[in-house]
């Protein structure tokens, strides 16, 4: 129950149109965010959807130049201005507010632990200095840490290598006011730092009004889906490679919709695993045309390795329309009720993927269950309504956050300077923080 006057909120995000799931995500929570608060939406993109503006103002900002005085003119109402600035792993969308959140005071919204492709990505294309990231990750990390990403640099490693043991989420966090995450882990993560306050959110998702009404087919090939910005980590290509040997005793027919890290490629290794008449590759389709897809849908694949923080839209979208999914047992994924999703092990992933194909092709139904359990838990947990609420209580906490925030800043430079000083006061200084 909100109470008093609105907090003002400024949202700096990627926005619709751009192809992320960030940004579909302001649009799902965004008439129940603008009714919660005094809200502006903010973006270094040339464009955006103009039909936000029938909601609330929306602004432009150059990343490197925009001050905290200009949020305050733009804002309306009274009271401090609350900054929310979303940090995903695309250095297409986040180079340019990864360098923001280094400038001024703000709450972190970290989609992602692990931004290290955002980081690599950022300075391979001139956006980001590698002396200014190689510092920062020293200072994180030692030298231990820097030989690690030297070996990035040097083509020993990948950066989703180097994420299992240094995400990177750090980077973003030297002016923070506050930290907004959206899974347990991410919140354990970042409050560790002790950085700055940290809150924890889950992910929303608009229910649809009516329950999508299930057109799973009891006979004919079982029907398969993959949706999303599908990378490695998507395991993708060992999902193929466990269908393969069963093409011959189960019939199925796997849609994939999204956007592939490697078309060519993966158009190679359907060729040779024997699934070319099997697969289908769509590409981006639009919204309604995915969620009849999942409607039909007797499995839907939503698996991740490594998984470093991240909750899924994904997996509220498939809740959504009630569709069963399988998911790595790890990170958020590996958290969720069992109930909710089927739940495979890493260790022993193509196997358990074929056990369970084989069981819905057995009886299709078991995944009905499941489906609808999922469905129940986006409604009681993930509503943006709930979401809102959540943000409102973070913003009215801004002003506190980000002063107790530089006071601990101060109190860190000052011990990172202060070899001579007495040990009572170094002692002093370390419990304040």
């Amino acid at each position: 129950m909100r109470t008093g006057a609105k907090p003002k909120v400024h949202w700096v995000s990627p926005l619709p149109d751009a192809q992320t799931d960030i940004a579909h995500y302001t649009r799902r929570i965004l008439p129940e965010l603008a009714e919660a608060c005094d809200l502006t939406l903010w973006t270094d993109a040339r464009d955006w959807d103009l039909s936000l503006e029938q909601i609330c103002p929306v602004r432009s900002l150059d990343p490197d130049r925009v001050l905290p005085k200009d949020f305050a003119r733009a804002g309306r109402g009274t009271g401090a201005d609350a900054i929310f600035v979303h940090i995903g792993n695309s250095w297409v969308f986040h180079s340019g507010l990864l360098r923001l959140v280094r400038r001024i005071p703000s709450i972190i919204v970290l989609h992602d632990l692990a931004i290290q492709e955002l980081c690599f990505d950022a300075m391979h294309n001139r956006r980001f200095p590698r002396d200014v990231y190689e510092a920062d990750i020293t200072r994180w990390h030692g030298e231990a840490g820097l030989n690690a990403v030297r070996d990035v640099f040097d083509g020993k490693t990948k950066p989703i290598e180097l994420s299992k043991t240094y995400p990177g989420f750090e980077l973003t966090l030297d002016r923070a006011a506050a930290v907004l995450a959206h899974t347990p882990a991410a919140f354990d993560a970042a409050s560790a730092t002790g950085i700055a306050p940290t809150y924890h959110l889950d992910l929303p998702f608009r229910p649809s009004d009516v329950v999508v009404p299930a057109t799973r087919a009891e006979t004919g090939p079982l029907r398969f889906v993959q949706f999303g910005y599908i990378g490695p980590n998507r395991r993708l290509e060992q999902v193929l490679e466990a269908l393969s040997p069963l093409r011959h005793d189960i019939d199925f027919r796997f849609d994939i919709m999204g956007n592939v890290w490697d078309p060519a490629y993966l158009a190679k290794r359907l060729d040779t695993l024997g699934l070319s008449d099997r697969v289908r590759i769509h590409g981006f389709v639009p919204e309604p045309e995915l969620d009849a897809r999942l409607a039909e849908a007797h499995l839907v694949f939503n698996l991740r390795y490594p998984t470093m923080g991240e909750a899924s839209g994904s997996q509220l979208r498939i809740w959504n329309a009630s569709a069963p999914a399988v998911v790595t047992d790890l990170g958020w994924y590996g958290s969720l009720p069992d109930e909710t999703v089927f739940k495979i092990p890493l260790e022993d992933e193509a196997n358990a993927l074929q056990d369970l194909v084989r069981r819905l092709h057995v009886d299709r139904k078991i995944g009905e269950a499941v489906g609808a359990a999922g469905r129940q838990r986006l409604q009681t947990h993930h509503t943006p309504a709930l979401y809102a609420d959540g943000i409102v209580h973070v913003a009215r906490q801004f002003a506190t956050d980000a002063a107790q925030a530089l006071k601990a800043r101060r109190a860190r430079d000052v011990l990172s300077k202060g070899s001579g000083r007495h040990p009572l006061f170094t002692t002093a200084l370390e419990r304040r923080l």
